[in-house]
C-alpha cells in the first residue's frame, strides 16, 4: 500500500493572521499618538503655545513626516511586524533605536520640508516620545501579567525556593502557561541579601527554615525547588523541610539538562531519589574532550547497556567521524540507536552484534572500522550471579577485555578507556577480582603501547539496569517488603549522565596505565535510601526486611585499596592510582576469591 505524504501550506487561520496585524497596527498607532502628545507637551511647555502661522504649518508637516517615518521604518525593520515581544527587554533596545532613527531622519529633513519649525522641537520631542512609548509598553506588560494571573480553574499556591535566574523563569512560566495549575505566592532564599527583594511583584519571604510559617501565611500547598545545580544534600534537606511542613515538593533538572538553559513546563516535576543521591556538579573541559573525540572513529562496547548507551549519546554530541556501537544484546542495540539517531532500523554498519569473547568476530569488526578510540563498557556485573558462575565472569570481564586490548594494540588504537568498578579496590568478590584483573591487563598493555590506555573506576550508578533503585521501586509497587542486606551497609552513588561525563573527561586527561577514580561524594546508607524512597512513594506501610550480606559482598565499598596511594589530577572530581601490571602470559585460571567480608 502506497502512503502519500502531502505538505500543507498556509495552515494558519485567517482570523489569527488578521488579529496579529490589528495588534501590530494598534502598536504603531500608539507610537504615533505618543509622538503627538510629546509634540503638544513641548509646544505647551517650551513655547507656551505661542507660535506663528508659519511655525504652525511647519509643526503640522513635522508631525506628518514623523508619522510616516515611524510606520515606514518600523515596517522595513520588522519592528511592527513581530520582531520583538512587546514589553520585553529586547524590545526596549529596539524601541530606542527605532525612535533614534526617526528623530535623526526628521532632523535631517528639517531645513527642506519644515524650515519654519522651532529649533527646540526636533531636539526635545523625541526623548519625551521615547518615554511615552516605553510607558505604554510597560502598562501593556503590567496588564498582560495581571491578566495571566487571573483565575484558571483550580490552582495550587506554591513557593519557589531560590530567587535566582531559574526561580524567576519558574515564576514567569507559571504565570504565562495556562496548563500549569500553579500560582507563585512567594520566594524562599537563604541569602540574607534578598530578604526584602520583590521580583515582578512577588516577594522573597524568608529562608528555608521559615518554610512552614510562610506556607501557612500564604496558604501555599507546595514548593518548587529552583536551584538547578544544587547538591543532593541541599535537595534532601529542603525536601525534608517541605515534608515536615506538609507541602508537595517539585524540582528542576540540572542546568546542563535544561534545553538552552531555559526552564520549560515539562521541567517542573516531583522529586526523585536520584535528585537526592546523585546531584554532583560536573565541570567539563569541553575543548579537551572535543580535541580527542571530534572527527575520530569511536568504538563503544556494551553500547546497549546503561553506561554504554549514555556514553554513546554523549560521545555522539562531539561529532566523531564514526560511532561504532557494539553489543551482544540486539534489543539493547535497538534502544541505543533509537536514542542516539532517532531511528532503530539496525540496518547500518555502525551497530555491531558481537560478543567480546569471540576474538575472530572482534577482529573482523576492527578490520572493517579501524577504531581510533575505544570505550570498553561491556561486562558482567551482577555480584551474586558471578559468585555462582565465576567462570562466566572470567570469560567476559577478563578474557573479553584482553581480546579488546590485544586488538587495540594490533590496530594502533589511540585511546582505550576500560570501565571498572569500586569493587576492584581490595576485591572480595568475583566481580571485583575480574575487574581488578582487567585494570592490571590494561595497565600492562599501556606500558607496551606507550598510549593512554586507562581504566576508570566508580561506584553505583543510579538507574542502571538491575540496580538497587529498580528493585526497591518494584518492591514498593507490589506493596513490599523492601529487602536490604544489612542495616549498616553503605554505597557510593552517582547518576549515569554524571558518571559518563567524567568517564569521557578522564579519557582526555589520563596517562598510560592510570586508573582514574571518580569522586563520588559521601557514601550513603542503603537503609536511608529505602526509607526515603518509601516516603517519596507516599506509601504508609512498607516493611523493610534485612536479608544478610551476600557472598563476596562488602559492608562498605571503597574507591581506593588499602595499598593504593591516590593522586590528584587536573580535574577536581577525578583522582588517579597506579595498579600492578599483569602480563597476559601469567593468566592461567581464575584466581580464588577470599570470602571474608
Amino acid at each position: 500500500m502506497n502512503t502519500q505524504i502531502t505538505e500543507v501550506r498556509g495552515s494558519f487561520p485567517r482570523s489569527a493572521f488578521d488579529t496579529a496585524w490589528v495588534r501590530r497596527g494598534a502598536l504603531a498607532g500608539l507610537d504615533v499618538l505618543a509622538w503627538t502628545v510629546a509634540l503638544g507637551l513641548i509646544i505647551g511647555i517650551r513655547l507656551d503655545f505661542a507660535i506663528t502661522e508659519v511655525e504652525s504649518a511647519s509643526v503640522i508637516r513635522y508631525w506628518i513626516v514623523v508619522g510616516i517615518l515611524l510606520i515606514a521604518t518600523g515596517y522595513a525593520s520588522k519592528f511592527y511586524r513581530g520582531r520583538f515581544l512587546v514589553g520585553s527587554f529586547d524590545e526596549a533596545l529596539g524601541l530606542a533605536l527605532h525612535v533614534g532613527t526617526v528623530a535623526a531622519l526628521a532632523l535631517v529633513l528639517s531645513p527642506v520640508i519644515y524650515p519654519g519649525l522651532p529649533r527646540s522641537i526636533p531636539v526635545l520631542v523625541p526623548p519625551v516620545a521615547l518615554l511615552l512609548c516605553a510607558a505604554t509598553r510597560w502598562l501593556y506588560r503590567a496588564f498582560r501579567d495581571r491578566s495571566s494571573d487571573g483565575v484558571r480553574g483550580e490552582v495550587t499556591n506554591v513557593l519557589v525556593y531560590g530567587a535566582g535566574e531559574a526561580g524567576r523563569q519558574v515564576a514567569n512560566l507559571v504565570r504565562t502557561q495556562s496548563d500549569l495549575s500553579f500560582r507563585v505566592v512567594g520566594y524562599l532564599d537563604d541569602n540574607p541579601g534578598k530578604r526584602h527583594l520583590r521580583i515582578q511583584g512577588i516577594p522573597v519571604l524568608g529562608g528555608g527554615l521559615s518554610m512552614a510559617d510562610v506556607a501557612s501565611e500564604r496558604a501555599a500547598q507546595g514548593v518548587i525547588f529552583a536551584v538547578p545545580n544544587a547538591s543532593g544534600a541541599l535537595i534532601g534537606r529542603v525536601q525534608e523541610q517541605a515534608q515536615h511542613s506538609g507541602l508537595d515538593f517539585f524540582v528542576l533538572p540540572r542546568v546542563n539538562d535544561l534545553i538552552g538553559g531555559k526552564v520549560g513546563a515539562t521541567d517542573i516535576r516531583r522529586v526523585e531519589i536520584g535528585d537526592v543521591l546523585g546531584r554532583h556538579q560536573v565541570e567539563t573541559d569541553l575543548s579537551a574532550i572535543a580535541g580527542y573525540l571530534t572527527g575520530k572513529r569511536v568504538l563503544i562496547t556494551g553500547a546497549g547497556g546503561s553506561i554504554g548507551s549514555e556514553l554513546a549519546r554523549q560521545v555522539h554530541r562531539f561529532g566523531p567521524t564514526t560511532l561504532i556501537m557494539l553489543d551482544r544484546d540486539e534489543s539493547g542495540l535497538h534502544s541505543v540507536q533509537l536514542s542516539v539517531y532517532g531511528r532503530g532500523l539496525l540496518d547500518n554498519p555502525d551497530t555491531v552484534l558481537v560478543d567480546i569473547r569471540d576474538m575472530e568476530s572482534l577482529r573482523e569488526v576492527f578490520k572493517e572500522h579501524e577504531p581510533q578510540i575505544i570505550f570498553h563498557a561491556a561486562a558482567l556485573k551482577h555480584l551474586p550471579m558471578l559468585e555462582r558462575f565465576p567462570g562466566e565472569g572470567w570469560k567476559t570481564n577478563v578474557l573479553g577485555t584482553l581480546n579488546l586490548l590485544k586488538l587495540a594494540a594490533e590496530f594502533d588504537v589511540e585511546h582505550f578507556v576500560n570501565i571498572s568498578t569500586d569493587k576492584a579496590a581490595d576485591a572480595t568478590s568475583v566481580l571485583g577480582v575480574t575487574k581488578r584483573t582487567a585494570e592490571q591487563l590494561t595497565a600492562w598493555q599501556a606500558q607496551e603501547t606507550k598510549r593512554p590506555y586507562i581504566s576508570v573506576r566508580f561506584g553505583n550508578v543510579l538507574g542502571s539496569r538491575g540496580s538497587m533503585l529498580h528493585t526497591f521501586n518494584s518492591q514498593i509497587e507490589s506493596g513490599g517488603p523492601i529487602t536490604v542486606t544489612h542495616p549498616d551497609v553503605s554505597r557510593y552513588f552517582m547518576t549515569i549522565p554524571e558518571a559518563c561525563e567524567l568517564v569521557v573527561q578522564a579519557g582526555a586527561i589520563g596517562r598510560p596505565g592510570d586508573v582514574m577514580v571518580l569522586e563520588m561524594g559521601e557514601p550513603v546508607k542503603i537503609l536511608d535510601v529505602a526509607k526515603r524512597m518509601i516516603k517519596l512513594s507516599g506509601a504508609r506501610s512498607i516493611d523493610i526486611v534485612f536479608t544478610g550480606l551476600r557472598q563476596g559482598e562488602k559492608l562498605h565499598e571503597q574507591l581506593f585499596g588499602d595499598d593504593e596511594q591516590s593522586r590528584s589530577t587536573q580535574h577536581p572530581m577525578i583522582r588517579t592510582v597506579a595498579v600492578p601490571m599483569l602480563d597476559p602470559e601469567q593468566l592461567e585460571e581464575p584466581p580464588r576469591v577470599s570470602q571474608d567480608t
